[in-house]
């Protein structure tokens, strides 16, 4: 039997696609990137946001009408909220609810007549990496599922339900097995990852010191992790390079008053120090962030306090979101909404500072080296490769000689035109209109 797997959203969507396809593939069955020719599609759904919502059902009709034989089986949030609706849509044979996500593979192998469920399952030491059958080279680790925190536009917390941490041996032999499969970069992600542990008397810290001690794997990452979460001296782990020196700290806004009224519990000065304490600690830390803007209530003057703490705190990279009111949620409740031009007004001024300070922090690696992981070719065969740094930048590069899934150290040359990729080897044109800076200085 031929399964395709497909999602919208977080990486938590995309590490629990990486697991089933895995647990298929013990089971004897194969997987295809091609939706129309599997006999079996699994969509992980988003709702994280009403446009994510809209685009779930878009594709759940869109998957229907590109391969109507196939069974279909729709899991994640959005299913989970709106399982009714998802279940009478047209071509939908089941729906998981993400509390029993567990148990997809069977239910959906049951689906099936017995002669194709039961394949007989093969050796895990003896299982192709699913990873690559799909064409990726990073590896999505869940370490846990959950949030005990209610952040008042959130409905994902309401979709996931409590907190839910894996056992540190479960994780450290999951990426040791990926290792031995050819992968050599894993990323560690939950809906709360910093509260990993909370339920097991485990915590982050912990679980990331034993990974460092109990793997060989060349670079571990991590994804979202809220700022409160972490404790003092947590950053001294990064002095392993095997940890990558970047994170992705969701500040929201960079007003005290909003963040109240969003009900984080991480104060801009805290946040600041935060990252001071990151970049202090490692040379050229790579911090990102999510914004959302238009947020109930947000007055011009607290409009301004966010874009001059962005502009201060210099990002290397955001992602911008205008408010989007979720039934269900305390915001979606909330006085004074900020009317629609505003927030779309509000959306492009922070995104053009978005791609200022990405290309700033491009441009404080010029002049150095880093070891890139190369993940594929752009275009047709002869196109250039992509790879990301350790800090995770994407970086560019023209040649016959690299290999996906490589790890090469090279000079980084130039900032691309778009001011987003960086380059090694650059062509000439990139390479004329690329500013140098005085690396020392900046660092």
């Amino acid at each position: 039997m031929y399964v395709n797997f497909q999602a919208l959203g977080c990486r938590l969507n995309e590490a629990e696609l990486e697991s089933w396809a895995s647990q298929f593939m013990l089971r004897g069955h194969e997987i295809t990137t091609d939706a129309a020719e599997a006999d079996l599609v699994v969509f992980n759904s988003c709702a994280v946001t009403a446009q994510a919502e809209r685009k779930s059902r878009q594709q759940i009709n869109r998957l229907q009408r590109r391969n109507p034989a196939a069974r279909l089986v729709v899991t994640g949030c959005h299913a989970s909220l709106h399982a009714d609706a998802v279940g009478g849509t047209r071509g939908v044979d089941l729906v998981i609810d993400n509390r029993d996500k567990e148990a997809l593979v069977e239910r959906a192998l049951g689906l099936f007549d017995s002669g194709k469920a039961a394949l007989p399952p093969v050796e895990i030491g003896d299982a192709p990496n699913a990873l690559l059958q799909r064409g990726r080279h990073r590896a999505f680790i869940k370490i846990q599922d959950g949030c005990r925190y209610r952040c008042t536009y959130c409905i994902v917390t309401l979709a996931r339900g409590e907190e839910r941490s894996r056992s540190e041996d479960d994780v450290i032999a999951e990426i040791n097995r990926l290792h031995r499969q050819g992968i050599d970069e894993v990323a560690l992600t939950g809906v709360h990852v910093g509260g990993y542990g909370s339920d097991t008397g485990s915590s982050l810290y912990r679980l990331l010191d034993r990974i460092l001690e109990r793997t060989a794997v060349a670079r571990i990452r991590l994804a979202s992790v809220e700022p409160w979460d972490l404790p003092d001296g947590f950053f001294r782990l990064f002095h392993d390079p095997r940890l990558m020196p970047h994170m992705h700290l969701p500040i929201q806004s960079g007003c005290d008053s909003v963040l109240r009224r969003m009900a984080r519990r991480c104060k801009t000065a805290e946040f600041a120090g935060l990252v001071e304490r990151a970049r202090n600690e490692i040379a050229l830390f790579n911090v990102t962030t999510d914004l959302i803007v238009g947020f109930p209530g947000e007055t011009e003057q607290e409009w301004r306090q966010t874009v001059d703490f962005v502009r201060r705190t210099g990002f290397g990279d955001m992602h911008v979101f205008p408010f989007s009111a979720r039934s269900g949620t305390k915001a979606a409740r909330l006085p004074d909404p900020v009317d629609a031009a505003t927030k779309k007004a509000r959306s492009q001024e922070m995104l053009a500072l978005a791609r200022e300070l990405k290309r700033a922090e491009l441009e404080r690696h010029l002049g150095t080296s880093a070891p890139v992981l190369w993940e594929r070719r752009l275009g047709d065969a002869i196109g250039d490769w992509i790879g990301y740094t350790p800090h995770y930048h994407k970086i560019r590069c023209a040649g016959d000689s690299i290999e996906a899934a490589r790890i090469d150290t090279v000079s980084i040359d130039a900032v691309d035109d778009d001011g987003a990729t960086l380059w090694h080897r650059p062509p000439a044109a990139v390479a004329a209109v690329t500013p140098r800076i005085d690396f020392s200085r900046s660092a």
